[in-house]
């Protein structure tokens, strides 16, 4: 296993599914809440892990957004994408790219401005100081109203160059997709690339991930393992080449298992799966970890191990040119 662990902690990687709010690390947390005068319901680092205990997205979501409290100024959005930025950077991460939730800071009364400006500044010190190119993904929350996640959208705008694409996170249950099917079409008119949830085992999972491929017209699907249950969507996604970006770790947490052998199922069909961190600072694990979880479970050889990285610069929201680099820096290691 040593030398396994030690062949994944090398190999160059992508992450496509990582919530910059998922990696508020409680040390950061504490350190924040005192720049900022806020009181946490917690005594200490230890005590407040020991509330990370989730049975269901819900009950994920409670403490997740509860974190967010601490974040109000350009420098607190900065200080969390660099820690997350330096953890990638130790793990041999090349490239990520990291949603962010612009209407979980507005609704409560943090300009947009000053999330996207601390978050892109850094992207760029990252890219500069580390080796880690990243992108931003805006999602929108989908348990608020549509007319939310359009006027969210059009404040983007401003910001375009800075966003790579949208996608679609928080609650599902009610919340389908094609609810935001207007948002959507008027983001792809502005350029933006499209990614949405499909979580794992949600009502209506299946329809979900139908409408999200053949309504909306996503570019790829993030979480999206029920696609097993309909060999008829499967073979759509893998004829549109699309990927999923697969969370294991946090899998566990919000469900019985970490659907491993699920993910074994879709990479031995063919589609293109890649494995990520998910809320890594909540699931305790990021992409090395998640790696090593269904390494171990699934007895991935390197070559599998590296398969999932290709797949992952694939998909990637990247340029050919700079997806080549990448191949190569993986065929390079793994030969």
């Amino acid at each position: 296993m040593g030398q396994v662990r030690d062949f994944i902690a090398g190999l160059p990687k992508a992450e496509l599914h990582l919530h910059i709010e998922g990696t508020l690390e409680p040390e950061l947390k504490f350190e924040l809440a005192a720049r900022n005068g806020l009181e946490l319901p917690y005594a200490n680092v230890e005590e407040m892990r020991a509330a990370y205990t989730f049975d269901s997205l819900p009950s994920f979501l409670r403490i997740y957004y509860e974190g967010m409290e601490v974040l109000r100024t350009e420098p607190d959005f900065y200080d969390l994408a660099m820690a997350y930025l330096r953890k990638a950077a130790e793990q041999n991460v090349r490239y990520a790219e990291i949603f962010f939730d612009p209407q979980a800071h507005t609704s409560r009364g943090v300009p947009f401005d000053v999330v996207v400006r601390g978050l892109r500044r850094a992207l760029m010190d990252a890219h500069a100081r580390l080796g880690v190119r990243a992108q931003l993904i805006m999602c929108f929350l989908r348990d608020f109203q549509a007319e939310y996640a359009m006027a969210t959208l059009l404040e983007s705008l401003p910001y375009k160059e800075w966003i790579v694409g949208v996608g679609l996170d928080s609650d599902e249950h009610g919340n389908p997709p094609r609810k935001f099917a207007a948002v959507y079409e008027r983001a792809r008119q502005e350029g933006y690339l499209l990614t949405m949830h499909c979580d794992v085992d949600q009502d209506d999972a299946v329809e979900h991930i139908r409408q999200a491929v053949e309504e909306i017209g996503v570019d790829r699907i993030d979480h999206g393992v029920n696609l097993l249950e309909d060999t008829g969507l499967v073979e759509e996604v893998m004829k549109r080449g699309m990927g999923l970006t697969c969370c294991p770790i946090s899998n566990g947490f919000v469900t019985p298992t970490m659907k491993a052998e699920a993910i074994r199922k879709l990479i031995d069909l063919g589609v293109r799966v890649t494995i990520n961190s998910d809320d890594p600072a909540y699931f305790s694990g990021y992409v090395q970890e998640n790696l090593e979880a269904l390494q171990e479970a699934l007895q991935l050889t390197p070559g599998e191990l590296a398969d999932l990285e290709r797949n992952a610069f694939e998909i990637a929201w990247l340029p050919r040119h700079l997806k080549d680099a990448y191949l190569a820096e993986i065929d390079a290691y793994a030969s």
